[in-house]
C-alpha cells in the first residue's frame, strides 16, 4: 500500500518547487530590459490578477485588502497575509464582514 507524505514532507516538497520556479522567474526577469519592466508595472498596476479589471484598495487595521469589482477577488501583498493570520478571531471575521455581499 502507498504511503501517504507526512504534513512535513508536503510543506518542504513545496518549499523547494517554490524556490526552484522562483529562481528560474528571477533569471527571466534579470533579462528583461528596465523599459519593458516599466511598461509591464504600468500596464498591470492595480489590475486584477484573475480578470484584469480595476482593484479597489482598502485599508483595515493598518493592511491595505485590494479587492476587485468585477469578479470580486481580494488579494493581499506581500506581508498582508501574515498581518491578516496575526488578528485575533474577532478581527478576521470583522474584516471578511467588509467584503460580504451585498
Amino acid at each position: 500500500m502507498p504511503r501517504k507524505p507526512s504534513e512535513n514532507e508536503e510543506e518542504f516538497v513545496a518549499r523547494m518547487e517554490y524556490v526552484r520556479l522562483k529562481k528560474i522567474e528571477e533569471e527571466k526577469h534579470k533579462n528583461l530590459e528596465e523599459a519593458e519592466k516599466k511598461r509591464l508595472r504600468e500596464l498591470h498596476f492595480m489590475k486584477c490578477p484573475k480578470c484584469g479589471m480595476e482593484l479597489i484598495a482598502l485599508d483595515y487595521q493598518g493592511i491595505e485588502v485590494d479587492k476587485c469589482a468585477e469578479c470580486e477577488g481580494i488579494w493581499l501583498d506581500a506581508g498582508e497575509l501574515e498581518s491578516v493570520s496575526m488578528l485575533e478571531k474577532s478581527g478576521i471575521d470583522k474584516l471578511f464582514s467588509v467584503f460580504r455581499r451585498e
